[in-house]
């Protein structure tokens, strides 16, 4: 085609449903996601890569790894890191019975937005405590993309209908939780399972642009305000027991694979709202992550399995990056949890049970790491992983909403970089609420107070394999193995915009870096600890860094990242498409620890090379301590973008990007074009601004011209905001409609 190539390859059987979206590579290497047909047996990708010229082969592609083209790697290169065993059990079984309250409108009772002209149904399993008097907290769960249909005597599946046809039933994928469910209503909570089988059945279509994170935003807002309604014992159909029990103002939400998209899209439709529910923590678990919004003022944990392998990149890891800074304000915890062993499946009874062990289906059975064939491999069994799974999502739950500070270190432990819950070692990356946080260096760009001295090179980077030029950074790896890089793996729907910013030191022969702390904010003794978050890069496996404090009056202390933590040491190795995966961990230093200086007047911090070469990345520098915060619906303005028309001849067409009010300090977010079904708008990012007490700016996106009929008069092209500072996104996606001027 003119200015660009669509290529289209057709396979003998269906595409497996999968919450991971189908990709095409050309000898080898991906070009990106592809459109699927509704029998999932076409897949189309137009693209400007010249690699498509002509290709030599043309396979299917999921997370960058084409199934079957790489070798295995022999053997695992480390174990497991060690973790501080947690002695909490928030997953043991509380006073109360359990009762249930489901409802069930039909498979056709909504219509959603997101979601064009496809029906949806109301559906949802409710457990309810006996015996617990007044309003209860409420949690909703929503699970992921599987079949919607399926026949469970004859094991046959179907994602291309909705309602079922031929006999099959709805599968039951929003009981898989029933085990954490069952667990939180016997400790007091009321907790509601979501079907959202019609939307999984849809949202690799046209119907749902943004792969149905918007639709899934909706149905959980559709969900609560039903739940309103039965709380206040006007809504027909509804089971009596609901009435006058709902506590709306202390709501949790918990979204599984593309459910974990839907509950962060759901908490900020909820922010938008003149009157908006408590949602007070947000629990997106193996989630996809397709436009990069940030959450904000809510506490949010993301959970992430190791042994992923249906979402092998680990797309989620951006609801922790990207909401990190989005706020000089926000009052809650961000927590990243990465569960060694862990599978994407396991979480989910019905998914196990109907598909089985997503690594073992969709990358190697053998793998020496995650495998589960292979003599000494790192797994959990189903059972271990399903205690994991309800221990944190009960912990969780009843942290945030049940204000139970014992579960804290499973999600911001007080010192080292991982912990042990039951059988799973869970290593995190955390960030205190802004109250509980002094920000030394972020590591995002260069600053005044970070120098270098001796043989070493600080270089700030964004991304991996050269996805945000524009950014002006280098990519922090040249890999294009992107599930091994999950902070920098490229976003669907935001595929250019710069991936988490950071700090990447190398060296030979020593060398040093400064921080100095911020003018006047000298006492970090109310603070727990010295915090960093760091990585190898992969380059160099034998590597580790000094840390040393400086007080005012010259005196330091000094100790080594390997006395603290793990975190410099390389995670288990195997397939070498996926692992194995470099992910910064939280390393502490405890204040209580610096006897030899005084913590009142502390002015310097230096991180040395403690060995001959190496190379690290380096993240949040800074004292913290441990702390939930407050968490409430965020105050910040929301983003929108509009749709627009131009002419192809017009050089250019113009978006408005605006915000609900005007903000005091300057709003940025980055606005994704999308050639996905022609080639006049090319596909790339620019960084928006709009200045403090403006609402709205203009931004130009370049069009194409050409001199030949194109297939259809006019052609729409996605254009999408993700990755804000000082708002969040609302209404992200909006469509440039192209007119060829010679139809």
């Amino acid at each position: 085609m003119d200015g660009g190539y669509r290529i289209t390859l057709t396979l003998d059987e269906r595409l497996p449903t999968r919450d991971a979206s189908p990709e095409l590579a050309v000898d080898g290497r991906s070009l990106g996601e592809a459109q699927e047909s509704r029998d999932g047996r076409t897949l189309t990708l137009v693209t400007t890569d010249p690699a498509a010229a002509h290709p030599s082969s043309v396979r299917v592609a999921w997370q960058g790894v084409v199934p079957g083209a790489t070798p295995r790697s022999a053997a695992a290169t480390t174990g497991v890191p060690a973790g501080t065993p947690i002695t909490s059990a928030p997953e043991a079984a509380g006073r109360y019975g359990v009762t249930r309250a489901d409802y069930d409108f039909g498979d056709t009772a909504l219509q959603l937005s997101g979601l064009t002209g496809v029906p949806v149904e109301e559906r949802a399993a409710v457990w309810v405590p006996v015996g617990a008097s007044g309003k209860r907290p409420v949690v909703v769960f929503l699970h992921g993309r599987a079949d919607a249909c399926y026949d469970p005597d004859a094991g046959t599946f179907d994602n291309e209908h909705w309602p079922c046809v031929n006999g099959l039933e709805p599968m039951p994928s929003y009981v898989g939780y029933s085990r954490p469910a069952e667990t939180l209503a016997s400790q007091g909570y009321v907790v509601v399972s979501v079907s959202a089988n019609a939307i999984g059945a849809f949202d690799q279509s046209t119907a749902s642009p943004d792969r149905g994170g918007l639709a899934r935003g909706q149905l959980v807002m559709a969900h609560l305000d039903l739940l309103a309604k039965a709380d206040a014992g006007t809504a027909p159909g509804m089971s009596s027991l609901l009435k006058g029990k709902l506590d709306l103002g202390n709501v949790g939400l918990m979204g599984h694979s593309r459910g974990g998209d839907g509950v962060v899209r759901a908490a900020l439709l909820n922010a938008a709202r003149p009157t908006p529910y408590g949602i007070r923590g947000v629990l997106p678990l193996a989630p996809i992550d397709r436009t990069r919004p940030a959450l904000t003022d809510v506490p949010m944990a993301v959970l992430l399995p190791y042994c992923d392998g249906d979402v092998s990149n680990q797309e989620g890891q951006h609801f922790f990056e990207d909401s990190r800074y989005t706020s000089r304000t926000d009052s809650a915890l961000k927590s990243s949890l990465l569960v060694m062993g862990a599978n994407h499946n396991y979480f989910n009874s019905v998914w196990t049970e109907a598909y089985g062990d997503d690594w073992d289906l969709y990358v190697d059975p053998a793998d020496p790491t995650c495998g589960t064939t292979a003599a000494g491999n790192t797994r959990l069994t189903f059972e271990e992983q399903q205690k994991t799974g309800i221990a944190y999502t009960a912990g969780f739950f009843r942290m945030t909403l049940g204000k139970e500070s014992a579960f804290l270190p499973m999600f911001q432990a007080s010192a080292g970089s991982a912990v042990r819950v039951g059988a799973a070692t869970v290593l995190q990356a955390t960030q205190s609420p802004a109250a509980q946080r002094l920000d030394v260096a972020p590591l995002q760009a260069a600053a005044a107070n970070v120098t270098f001295a001796g043989k070493v090179l600080g270089q700030y980077c964004a991304s991996i394999a050269g996805r945000s030029p524009q950014s002006g950074l280098p990519s922090c790896s040249d890999s294009t193995a992107t599930s091994r890089f999950p902070s920098f793996t490229p976003v669907t729907h935001t595929a250019n915009v710069p991936a988490t910013p950071m700090l990447h030191m190398t060296w030979a022969n020593g060398g040093q870096m400064t921080a100095a702390l911020p003018s006047g904010r000298y006492d970090v003794s109310r603070y727990g600890a010295l915090t960093l978050r760091a990585a190898p890069d992969g380059a160099n496996n034998a590597t580790d860094l000094r840390l040393t404090v400086v007080d005012g009056a010259g005196r330091t202390q000094s100790t080594t990242v390997s006395a603290l933590s793990d975190a410099l040491s390389p995670l288990p190795a195997g397939n070498p498409d996926v692992l194995p995966k470099t992910w910064l961990r939280t390393v502490r230093w405890p204040v209580a620890q610096m006897t030899a200086v005084d913590t009142t007047d502390i002015r310097q911090i230096l991180i040395t090379t403690a060995t001959a070469t190496g190379g690290v990345l380096l993240s949040d520098l800074a004292f913290t301590t441990p702390s939930v915060g407050t968490g409430a619906p965020t105050k910040l303005p929301q983003l929108s973008v509009a749709d627009t028309t131009a002419n192809e001849n017009a050089g250019t067409a113009t978006v408005a990007v605006t915000l609900s009010k005007a903000s005091s300090l300057p709003v940025t977010v980055h606005l994704q074009a999308m050639a996905s079904t022609g080639t006049q708008i090319a596909a790339g990012a620019k960084q928006v601004t709009i200045p403090a007490g403006q609402t709205t700016t203009m931004v130009t996106v370049p069009i194409q011209d050409n001199s030949t009929v194109d297939a259809t008069a006019d052609t729409r092209y996605e254009v999408v905001l993700g990755y804000p500072t000082n708002a969040v996104t609302g209404k992200n996606t909006a469509y440039a409609t192209i007119h060829d001027d010679e139809a």
